[in-house]
């Protein structure tokens, strides 16, 4: 058996390790992507590390870009995610409360999800027109799924011996679903609000890519017209870091709601 200083020493270089595989993860990402684009030849060249890093640089300290583009991404991202949870978080109150409108509701619930969000351009077109407002109805229409379902199934786990004792100290249905569902919920709703930020924001680039003139989607099609291949995997660098850390936002708020 192990003594408590051995315990200690293996738990210290647990700690160390875990700080350094991340580092060496992303190391051996840029090394692979190193080698890809050297060895390779043809267009696969143009995505060269050494260029899409001086041309980052570039776009970052470019003030007009932040303004076109970060900045009205995150704007139709925030849209949609607002509209999702609007939506999603009292949907899913209502049929995971009530068993009548569960029941009405799944198959088409169900039927609506499996359609894919991209088949709804065509459709965001004609209703909204070209610009933001069809972007954001596509986002839409990907993003409030997972916090529906969530929530209505974070209702189904609740122990229904509170909802008991709640009827029998005279509650009525406003203050069951007040005091006891939405507080019971919240962990669930987190976990649907993490996977709609998530697909809200892969969404968000095909969504750009049709229909305006600004955005990080757009940035990367209208890179791709003019042959700026450097710029491409770029932008993917930018997409990819503020998803990471809108993720990792929401990882935060379920770990402290969790441990609270």
């Amino acid at each position: 058996m192990a003594t408590k200083e051995e315990r200690q020493y293996s738990s210290e270089v647990g700690e160390e390790a875990g700080k350094i595989l991340p580092l060496a993860g992303l190391g051996g990402g840029l090394i692979a992507w190193y080698l890809v684009t050297t060895l390779s030849s043809g267009v696969i060249t143009n995505f060269h590390p050494a260029d899409t890093f001086m041309v980052l640089t570039e776009l970052l300290s470019t003030q007009s870009f932040y303004a076109e583009h970060i900045y009205i991404s995150l704007y139709r991202f925030g849209i949609s995610l607002v509209l999702c949870v609007s939506v999603g978080i009292p949907l899913g109150i209502l049929v995971g409360f009530f068993t009548p409108a569960e029941r009405a509701a799944t198959v088409l619930l169900q039927f609506m999800r499996m359609i894919s969000p991209l088949a709804w351009f065509p459709i965001a077109i004609i209703v909204f027109g070209v610009g933001t407002g069809s972007s954001v109805f596509v986002m839409f229409m990907a993003g409030v799924w997972p916090i529906l379902l969530n929530t209505a199934h974070g209702i189904s786990t609740i122990d229904e011996d509170w909802v008991t004792v709640a009827e029998s100290l005279g509650g009525d249905t406003r203050s069951i679903i007040q005091r006891i569902v939405v507080p019971g919920v919240v962990p669930d709703i987190l976990t649907g609000l993490r996977l709609a930020v998530g697909i809200l924001w892969i969404i968000l680039v095909p969504a750009e890519m049709l229909g305006v003139n600004s955005g990080l989607g757009y940035y990367i099609l209208d890179a791709r017209d003019r042959f700026a291949y450097a710029e491409i995997p770029a932008v993917m660098l930018i997409i990819g870091f503020i998803g990471y850390w809108l993720d990792l936002g929401i990882r935060w708020l379920h770990t402290r709601r969790t441990s609270a």
